[in-house]
């Protein structure tokens, strides 16, 4: 299968492949709804669509989408707006800014949703710019750029932001000494506009402006809804997962009216975020620093096709990553059977006798289920290990094996079995865009071009390690002290050990 012209095969996260249409004679074809969120401040949006309504891309192919969140007094469209604008409500089962930009995105009609927060004042070309990349591929995620001003009310009125906006002059609003970068970037300068891939290039797709095709908003699923802070780094991190390429635009800007709330209230914020986050984001830098636990969403999925294996051999496989460094996991064993028989009869005659006990063994730990069939990769989840058997587990061959595959930057880790085919660590985003650009045919092939393969050789061990079946062996002062003291004598050694 070929290629889609909209579907171009980038390696990694290095945009620089493409060539968005240049020069005045470029003739767009997409059409782009800007869905603004807002709550309260009208005189902020009236500046905001003022600006939007002297953009250079045409006005037939765009629509503003104003969303009101149930504002007190209710927001209402000015005079001075673009041509297709309107206004709609949320309804009243949610609110905030996640439900506003998926109330939207429903009402929207343009192939591209350009989101835009209401006190945005964007300069000339600022929608042209972001949409010259969409139109060379469908699965990019183009950031817009601005500086944050400080707000004045009455400084401007939108006659004075459409006419300067109008002649190009938007730069010319606010004087540039005055103004504050973003933290993001810090981290597009770092990572050379950020073609140098890092898992974590998609947190500087946050809030303000930034666009992609509507139909990949929908693949992904819209916004998280429940998140009432940091919804914008949880649906950037599903973005990443699902394939997205990540492009800031530079070449045009935009005032933010008003320092950002992180500013302000840094500590604050990322209280009030760090819980949320955290239990969604593996990738997330507050994320990796915790102790391994179950969370909502882990790192990695580990699934073990357990078919005919004993209790022992599965707890030398599941035991040394579950108590390990690496045991930010949900693994997933699959039996190729219903679960064992408890009649009499069946207990007598030793029939699933070692899948009984399987099931008791891991009945109370959560990170641990069984199943009769592999589940389908979880779109969340950023890595996933497949065991086609169980092996003998290293402590830590996971996060060696996960190390490996970061520093050399591969979308499959292979690791070599004993006596059957290999193991399989997967990175969901290489994958998943694999099957984006193919429609699902050939993936190791595509993801081998695109991200790239390599193979690992200390995930088994030659025996199990410290499991519940195989104990690991009494250190030599234990072994000594049992065998030449009794309880009580041993008791007392203890105790003088401890003073």
């Amino acid at each position: 299968m070929s290629d889609s012209p909209k579907r171009p095969r980038i390696v990694r996260n290095d945009y620089r492949a493409l060539h968005p249409p240049q020069g005045d004679t470029w003739k767009p074809s997409l059409a782009v709804s800007v869905v603004i969120p807002a709550y309260g401040a009208q005189e902020k949006l009236d500046l905001t669509l003022a600006a939007l309504a002297a953009q250079t891309y045409p006005a037939e192919l765009t629509e503003v989408v104003v969303v009101d969140d149930n504002s007190s007094p209710p927001l209402r469209l000015p005079e001075l707006r673009p041509e297709h604008t309107r206004l709609v409500t949320t309804t009243p089962d949610s609110w905030g800014s996640a439900h506003g930009v998926n109330t939207g995105v429903a009402h929207a009609d343009g192939q591209v949703i350009l989101r835009l927060d209401s006190d945005m004042v964007a300069y000339r070309d600022h929608v042209e710019q972001q949409m010259r990349w969409h139109h060379t591929a469908d699965y990019l995620a183009v950031l817009g750029h601005k500086r944050f001003t400080a707000w004045e009310p009455g400084r401007l009125t939108p006659e004075q932001v459409h006419e300067k906006v109008l002649v190009g002059e938007g730069a010319a609003l606010f004087a540039i000494e005055d103004s504050t970068s973003h933290w993001i970037e810090t981290v597009i300068a770092d990572t050379d506009g950020l073609t140098a891939h890092h898992p974590t290039n998609y947190r500087v797709f946050i809030g303000a402006t930034g666009s992609l095709h509507r139909d990949f908003f929908k693949t992904v699923g819209g916004l998280d809804t429940d998140l009432r802070l940091g919804s914008d780094t949880e649906f950037a991190y599903r973005l990443a997962q699902a394939g997205a390429v990540f492009v800031p635009e530079t070449r045009s800007s935009a005032w933010h009216l008003g320092m950002p709330q992180m500013l302000e209230r840094g500590d604050e914020g990322r209280q009030q975020r760090v819980p949320y986050i955290a239990q969604r984001v593996p990738l997330h830098g507050w994320r990796r620093t915790a102790a391994p636990r179950a969370w909502r969403v882990p790192l990695v999925d580990m699934v073990v096709d357990i078919a005919d294996a004993t209790a022992a051999e599965v707890d030398a496989a599941v035991a040394p990553v579950l108590g390990g460094p690496d045991g930010d996991v949900r693994i997933t064993l699959v039996t190729g059977q219903g679960p064992a028989p408890q009649d009499r009869a069946s207990i007598l005659a030793g029939d699933g006798a070692q899948l009984r006990l399987i099931e008791e063994l891991y009945d109370a730990e959560s990170r641990v289920r069984i199943t009769q069939q592999a589940p389908e990769a979880d779109p969340a989840v950023p890595y996933r290990l497949l065991l086609p058997k169980p092996v003998p587990m290293r402590a830590k061959g996971l996060g060696r094996m996960l190390h490996l595959m970061e520093r050399v930057d591969a979308g499959l880790v292979l690791a070599e079995l004993p006596g059957g085919p290999p193991a399989r660590l997967e990175r969901t985003a290489a994958f998943a865009r694999a099957r984006h650009i193919t429609g699902g045919t050939g993936l190791d092939q595509v993801v081998a071009g695109i991200w790239g393969v390599t193979t690992f050789d200390d995930l088994a061990a030659d025996e199990p390690e410290g499991t519940v079946f195989s104990p690991p062996p009494a250190d030599i002062a234990r072994r000594f002290a049992r065998k030449y003291f009794n309880a009580r004598q041993r008791a007392r050694l203890r105790a003088m050990l401890k003073r």
